[in-house]
């Protein structure tokens, strides 16, 4: 297995899905950048809805940078109709400034757009990460899921659709995704836009060299990260069938597989705990989660056998 917490640099702590002024948010994209800084994140991506009567907006946020926080250009893509009939929402971080608009002028489907496929396939030839967006809030079916090939990874935990719409989740499209041997990564987001509290309660951790946006893009694309809303995850190690995961204190931390095949184990203030894989153990892969005693939960990406 690919052990990210032994890889060169360090963790850095981002957001990848935050709006400003540029499109629906309500702080402008200076304000934004200043408030995730002074919460202790290290970059975040602007991802301005990349929509005609919004401008189409990729939000150049390289002023923002300094020493200690770096921004990657980005946008929430929209084209096409999902089996719903509603628009495709799909999050592409490290677009170019100058990707190409979409036939898209509002937020409805219109004849002779592209596809959701189409746009997210030209945004990964062009550089981005790409992931698809809140299944659960967007209605998505395992076929809408199935068609976006160019993914690197699901949004499987979104803060604002729990705020908002308590339909925060994008696991269970993901596991389908993964037993069926789609190499992706899972990724937490806030989806910010300051009108509710749907902001610094989901990230990622990069491991990468620098904190620079080609190095945070380059380990994002490869799965370097894992995903938290507070735990921290030190080192996940697989020796034979034992699994010992390393963390901030937590109560709980679970493995899960294909289908039903989950194992837990619970306690009280667990820094490195000793699972055997048993019924995992003929799986190609499985993912762990940790749960603290205040309930936030982090996620590993899909740990390959």
């Amino acid at each position: 297995m690919r052990n990210i917490f032994t890889l060169p640099g360090r963790f850095w702590r981002g957001n990848l899905h935050t709006h400003s002024t540029r499109s629906d948010g309500v702080l402008d994209p200076a304000e934004v950048c200043r408030r995730y800084k002074a919460e202790g994140y290290d970059f975040i991506a602007l991802t301005d809805h990349f929509v005609g009567c919004y401008g189409y907006p990729i939000v150049d946020t390289t002023s923002y940078h300094d020493a200690g926080f770096t921004t990657i250009l980005g946008a929430e893509l929209h084209s096409g109709a999902m089996e719903n009939g509603e628009l495709w929402h799909i999050l592409a971080v490290g677009l170019p400034a100058d990707f190409a608009p979409a036939h898209a002028p509002d937020f409805k489907p219109v004849d002779g757009q592209e596809t959701g496929p189409e746009i997210a396939a030209r945004a990964r030839d062009a550089g981005a990460f790409v992931a698809i967006a809140h299944p659960q809030w967007s209605g998505m079916t395992l076929a809408d899921a199935r068609s976006i090939q160019a993914a690197h990874a699901v949004e499987v935990y979104n803060h604002g659709c729990a705020m908002g719409a308590a339909r925060p989740d994008g696991f269970a499209i993901a596991d389908l995704l993964l037993a069926e041997g789609r190499a992706l990564s899972l990724c937490a987001t806030d989806d910010a836009h300051f009108t509710e509290p749907d902001h610094f309660g989901g990230w990622v951790m990069v491991r990468a060299p620098e904190n620079t946006p080609e190095a945070l893009l380059a380990a994002l694309k490869a799965g370097d990260y894992y995903s938290s809303q507070g735990p921290e995850l030190h080192d996940i190690v697989l020796e034979g069938d034992t699994v010992t995961v390393e963390s901030s204190a937590v109560v709980s931390v679970i493995l899960q597989g294909k289908g039903s095949a989950a194992l837990a184990m619970h306690g009280h203030s667990m820094t490195r705990s000793c699972i055997n894989l048993g019924r995992l153990a003929g799986h190609d892969w499985f993912r762990v989660t940790v749960i603290d005693a205040a309930g936030r939960q982090a996620w590993s990406n899909p740990i390959l056998r």
